[in-house]
């Protein structure tokens, strides 16, 4: 697993990865944000990631946004039936509607800017280039990796 080979090189120091939800470990159809009762968990993303999750030196986040705040609830419920290895203090669901609708690519780099630093290695996946590129540009300590990082 690339994913696996890629932490690998940061031995025994600690590394933080923040992985998004939609698109990453739960499917996305696009139009059709809410509902997540409905979503389909994307099963080779979540297996690879509670392997990591195993990892002595690796904290697995979410690092995921909502359209309403309603949706937090809703998400938190998906991670209890598909993903659980996902700590719930480990579970960052920014809501849009309760941060002016604020898109989703500037919350998430804010967040990330604003997130305390240690010596940990910080580490994002997310399928949307958009997010990436604006949490690079507010973080440049942030190693950002596209979801294709959990495909062999």
């Amino acid at each position: 697993m690339y994913l696996k080979e890629y932490l690998k090189q940061y031995g025994n120091k600690k590394v933080k990865l923040f992985v998004d939800m939609d698109g990453v470990i739960a499917d996305y159809v696009l139009g059709e944000a809410r509902n997540y009762d409905k979503k389909r968990p994307l099963f080779d993303s979540i297996n690879k990631l509670k392997v990591i999750s195993e990892l002595p030196n690796v904290d697995l986040y979410i690092l995921s946004a909502t359209r309403k705040s309603e949706g937090i609830e809703q998400k938190n419920w998906w991670l209890d039936k598909y993903a659980p290895f996902f700590k719930k203090e480990n579970r960052v669901i920014l809501s849009r509607e309760a941060n002016n609708m604020i898109e989703t690519a500037i919350l998430k780099a804010d967040y990330m800017k604003n997130y305390e630093r240690d010596d940990s290695i910080i580490i994002v996946i997310d399928d949307d280039p958009k997010n990436l590129t604006k949490i690079k540009e507010l973080n440049n300590d942030i190693i950002l990796l596209k979801d294709t990082a959990l495909i062999d």
